[in-house]
């Protein structure tokens, strides 16, 4: 799926997705994918907490792509994220990657994790 371009300035959108695949920035990357402001991580899913963790200082919010449909975050990811106070935001990665962008774009301290559809 291709998505409308968007303005950013301080961010790299998420342009679309496919099966195991995202274009981010107009670049593309296999499996999950972690993007926040105009970094683009490789990220290892629900147990690695530990990246989201570290983005503490420079997000409010974290929002949650949990693959092709919205499932319910593992309660130790979802305590691990809460104790850091971070907001959490999952839904199915389609609108999580939507979602991410319309906030980047104005100008919100987002990011966003990405499990592969």
């Amino acid at each position: 799926m291709q998505f409308n371009e968007m303005p950013f300035e301080d961010a790299v959108p998420v342009d679309g997705y496919g099966p195991n695949m995202f274009r981010i920035g107009g670049k593309a990357y296999e499996g999950a994918m972690l993007v926040c402001g105009e970094k683009i991580l490789p990220w290892g899913g629900y147990a690695d907490v530990a990246s989201l963790v570290e983005l503490r200082e420079l997000i409010d919010i974290i929002v949650i792509g949990t693959g092709p449909e919205m499932t319910h975050l593992p309660k130790a990811f979802r305590e691990a994220l809460e104790a850091a106070e971070i907001g959490l935001e999952p839904m199915a990665t389609p609108t999580a990657a939507r979602t991410y962008n319309v906030l980047a774009s104005e100008g919100r301290r987002v990011a966003v994790a990405l499990l592969p559809v």
